[in-house]
């Protein structure tokens, strides 16, 4: 009888992407312990995934929009109010299961405060939640086939096709921890009223048994400084991590797929070896979303036949993926931002961006992406009502990523983050942003091959073996070969071979052959 050996396929597939913008309002009581509002000077928002729920067709997200809003106070001076809005959303994703998994990405498309009046402020936001459900399956195809006991050994039939396979599916974190020293030229901390953290220039690398991982994290403080009359300070800072997450599946060579997002931040001053107030704690957790793939390279059975008996196959369907690009891009974005107003432009205290994908479209052989890159600016003026203004301008982008073959089929996976960013003052009331995007790109092409899933073997027709020649000429015919003029006339590539005087298993069109019928007891 025949044995059929086959190789497993661990395979990643993608099911569906769903995506719902939920708007998230709510009104807030300046509490008693803190001062009268003047005017809003900015605020900042961070959506918190707290849970993933996996039911029937849907996914049910639990979360939260933390926020936080600087304002002037009445009497003069800065103050921070935070909060949050819980929300519990739905996403409708046709044909998941319990066991999938599903991805959950958010863009903050817009948060702002609103004064109701010095006690109560009213915080709205726009948030689109997306969720990409996948699912993990075992695909088995045959590599080869021997006889399993006596007989003759059947005549294979092989080709050779490319497969990207998913080695490692893995959640994980990585901590920074760090302390901060103020510059000489500060004063020390009094109690600091606002922070922000933010991913820069972030990259990933498979290791054998790990990954590597390296960037930077940037810090805003703003912070009452100490002694009286002491005006409001703040401080940026660039803190370079690098290190490994162990994973012992990893290897070099295998392409990555990872996801980096800042789950956890937290900044509190410390007093340093004088006892005085000078240095910041730092302790931020990052979350890696892992899919490492392993492209193979596979000889997979076509086709096979033996000379002492009747083979039939049965044959079907299989998908899966194969790797088209990998595309590591930088996009350079640039604009002139008008500050509006007035006033003169005294400094400019602190600026920032947000990368938002709006579409990603094929055109050709490349994946277009267009977005929007939100350029946040915090600035002081010469107006004595209003000295610290903010001004967030939407600025467009688009970026041409190679993507040779890819098809609307194509399943691809895109990370985009904010390398670089400055700006400088350009007149009274302009400045000029400059800023260098990184988008990491992987596609990937569904393929359907026909492959092997069993074989079923009877004796030999021997009414059918009688009825052909025993021996024949042939004339080598274009697309021809050896092994399919073989089996054609019952015999062996081998035979073939032997009694034409072959060294090679090539022929070509109008080569003249002797075959010889073989049955095989």
């Amino acid at each position: 009888m025949l044995e059929l050996i086959k190789t497993n396929i661990h395979m990643n597939r993608w099911k569906q992407d769903a995506a719902v913008q939920i708007t998230l309002d709510d009104d807030f009581i300046v509490p008693d312990t803190m001062d009268d509002v003047g005017q809003i000077i900015m605020t900042v928002g961070d959506i918190q995934i707290e849970s993933v729920k996996n039911q029937t067709e849907r996914v049910l997200v639990k979360g939260k929009l933390a926020f936080q809003v600087l304002y002037r106070k009445e009497e003069g001076g800065l103050q921070t109010l935070a909060g949050a809005i819980p929300f519990e959303e739905p996403v409708n994703v046709a044909e998941l299961d319990e066991k999938d998994y599903v991805n959950v990405s958010w863009e903050l498309e817009d948060v702002s405060a609103g004064l109701i009046n010095s006690r109560k402020l009213s915080v709205k936001a726009i948030v689109t939640l997306r969720a990409r459900a996948e699912t993990l399956c075992d695909a088995e195809a045959v590599v080869d086939a021997v006889t399993d006991g006596d007989g003759a050994e059947p005549e294979v039939k092989k080709y050779r096709t490319e497969v990207a396979a998913i080695a490692v599916r893995r959640k994980d974190t990585f901590r920074i921890k760090e302390d901060i020293a103020l510059a000489e030229s500060k004063p020390g901390i009094d109690y600091i009223l606002w922070t922000e953290m933010k991913l820069r220039g972030v990259t990933t690398k498979p290791l054998d048994g790990q990954v590597h991982v390296e960037g930077n994290l940037l810090i805003f403080v703003i912070y009452e400084g100490e002694g009286e009359n002491t005006p409001v300070q703040w401080m940026e800072e660039t803190v370079p991590f690098a290190g490994e997450v162990e994973l012992a599946e990893s290897t070099e060579e295998m392409v990555p797929s990872i996801d980096v997002r800042l789950i956890h931040k937290a900044l509190e001053a410390k007093p340093d070896y004088d006892g005085e107030m000078r240095q910041l704690e730092l302790d931020a957790v990052l979350e890696l979303d892992m899919k490492l793939y392993e492209e193979r390279s596979l000889e997979l059975v076509s086709d096979l036949y033996a000379t002492d008996r009747e083979v039939t196959l049965k044959t079907g369907l299989m998908g899966f993926d194969r790797l088209l690009t990998r595309n590591s891009g930088k996009c350079k974005v640039s604009e002139k931002i008008d500050l509006g107003g007035g006033e003169r432009i005294l400094q400019l205290c602190h600026y920032d961006a947000a990368v938002r994908i709006d579409e990603v479209q094929m055109k050709g052989d490349s994946l277009t992406v267009s977005g929007i890159l939100d350029v946040f600016l915090l600035y002081m003026t010469s107006d004595d009502q209003e000295p610290v203004k903010s001004v967030t301008e939407p600025v467009p982008f688009e970026y041409a990523a190679e993507a040779a073959g890819a098809g609307e089929d194509s399943v691809y996976q895109l990370n985009a983050g904010l390398e670089q960013i400055t700006v400088v003052m350009t007149g009274r009331g302009s400045a000029e942003m400059k800023a260098v995007l990184s988008l990491d790109l992987l596609v990937l092409k569904p393929v359907q091959e026909t492959v092997i899933e069993g074989v079923s073997e009877m004796p030999p027709d021997m009414e059918k073996l009688q009825a052909m020649p025993g021996i024949v000429g042939y004339i080598v015919q274009p697309g021809d070969s050896l092994w399919e003029i073989a089996k054609r006339f019952h015999t062996t590539g081998a035979n073939v071979k032997k009694t034409n005087g072959l060294e090679r298993d090539e022929v070509q069109a109008g080569d003249r052959l002797i075959l010889v019928k073989e049955v095989a007891n």
